[in-house]
C-alpha cells in the first residue's frame, strides 16, 4: 500500500510518501515536499491546491491519503486555512483521505518506534510529522 501523509502547519502541506510491502517501508522518490498557499479568501488557490494534489496522487499511484489531525481550539489550535486545505484533500474525487487521530499515532509510535534517521530516508527536517503520521498509520 501506498499512502500520502499530510501534515498541515498554518499555509504549509508537508507531505511524506510511504510504501508498505509485506512489512518493509519504502520512501519513494517524489517531486514535491510541500504545497503552500499564501490567500486564504481565494477559491482559485483552492482549486488550484487541488489540482496539484490529484495530479501527484495519479503520478505516484497513491491508494490513500493520511492526515494529521489537528486540534480545533487551544494553543496549538490549526489554521483557517488549513482547514480549508483539509477539507480540499479530502473531496478529491477517487481517493480515500482519512483523518489521523493523534492519541492513535501516539499509540502506534510507542508501540513501534522509528529505528531510521530522516537523512537515512532522504527526507528533510520539516517532513518529520507527515513521516511519523505515514510510519504509525501503517503500524496500527
Amino acid at each position: 500500500m501506498r499512502i500520502c501523509a499530510v501534515d498541515l502547519k498554518s499555509n504549509e502541506a508537508n507531505i511524506c510518501l510511504l510504501e508498505s510491502n509485506q512489512g518493509l517501508f519504502e520512501v519513494p522518490e517524489c517531486r514535491a515536499r510541500k504545497f503552500t498557499m499564501t490567500d486564504a479568501a481565494s477559491a482559485e488557490q483552492i482549486r488550484n491546491f487541488q489540482k496539484q494534489f490529484t495530479k501527484l496522487i495519479e503520478d505516484y499511484k497513491i491508494e490513500k491519503i493520511i492526515i494529521r489531525e489537528r486540534p480545533t481550539k487551544g494553543k496549538f489550535a490549526g489554521s483557517a486555512l488549513g482547514f480549508k486545505m483539509e477539507a480540499a484533500l479530502q473531496l478529491i474525487d477517487g481517493i480515500e483521505a482519512e483523518v489521523f487521530n493523534s492519541s492513535e499515532m501516539k499509540a502506534s509510535l510507542k508501540r513501534n518506534p522509528i529505528q531510521v534517521s530522516l537523512k537515512e530516508v532522504g527526507l528533510k527536517q520539516f517532513q518529520e510529522q507527515a513521516f511519523l503520521t505515514a510510519c504509525a498509520y501503517l503500524n496500527k
